[in-house]
């Protein structure tokens, strides 16, 4: 028999059964598992209030042939408890573990950077601190350069050119030079690029400060970024409520 543990978020959950269920954690050694959790639907279960979504676990598992059993659960954070209250942090939640859950496609490849973005951005939202939208979209751009997919601010996408330049084009990868320019391409406001630039660097003040109009514009862009990256539309994403 082969013990293993680790910590992880739960990013979702599916039945099995009549009183099982599939749990499916981003793990801090050995990135996305999908293990089963046996009699969790149960009253009686002794933890199956512990792998609900959101919930940061310290877990042991065993082996198995398909899918690995969860045979032990200790709560490291309840993030759920701060976000399943309050519609907007729970909108932004559900849209942060279902981007971890797409970007880790291959199970058992280790995604440290992607699980301390996760964790870090569900502390975020169930301490309330900041505001969901900013919190999500510090996420997904963070989440889209650990994937490879860093969009350009500051300086050209396809010449490199330092900026800042008014157009932007996400198939070229974010902002364009005017010679570089495709068209169509769109010509958000200045402060909607410095939010953008804030959000990726971890500079608060000035994300904090971004009048609502760029907030809004920095969300549609980094929405359509992602999408755009991933090739399908995000089921979560829509259902974000966007408010200051």
């Amino acid at each position: 028999m082969t013990l293993y543990r680790d910590t992880g978020v739960v990013l979702r959950v599916q039945k099995l059964g009549e009183a099982d269920r599939i749990i499916t954690l981003l793990t801090q050694k050995h990135g996305k598992v999908r293990a089963v959790a046996k009699g969790v639907r149960r009253t009686t279960s002794r933890f199956g209030a512990r792998v609900e979504p959101f919930a940061h676990v310290d877990a042991q598992f065993y082996t198995g042939r398909t899918l690995d059993i969860i045979t032990q659960v200790q709560t490291l954070d309840a993030f759920g408890a701060g976000i399943v209250g309050d519609y907007q942090r729970y909108t932004a939640g559900c849209a942060v573990l279902e981007t971890a859950d797409r970007l880790s496609a291959e199970e058992g490849e280790p995604v440290l950077r992607l699980y301390l973005l996760v964790a870090g951005a569900l502390r975020a939202l169930a301490g309330g601190e900041r505001d969901a939208s900013l919190v999500l979209d510090a996420f997904l751009l963070r989440a889209m350069s650990f994937a490879g997919w860093a969009p350009a601010v500051t300086e050209c996408a396809r010449c490199n050119e330092p900026g800042p330049h008014r157009s932007f084009n996400v198939p070229a990868g974010g902002s364009v030079c005017p010679r570089c320019r495709p068209p169509g391409s769109a010509t958000p406001a200045p402060e909607t690029l410095d939010l953008l630039e804030a959000l990726m660097h971890g500079d608060w003040p000035t994300a904090d400060a971004a009048p609502t109009p760029a907030r809004r514009e920095g969300s549609g862009l980094v929405a359509a970024l992602l999408q755009w990256h991933l090739e399908r539309q995000l089921r979560s994403l829509p259902l974000v409520e966007r408010r200051r």
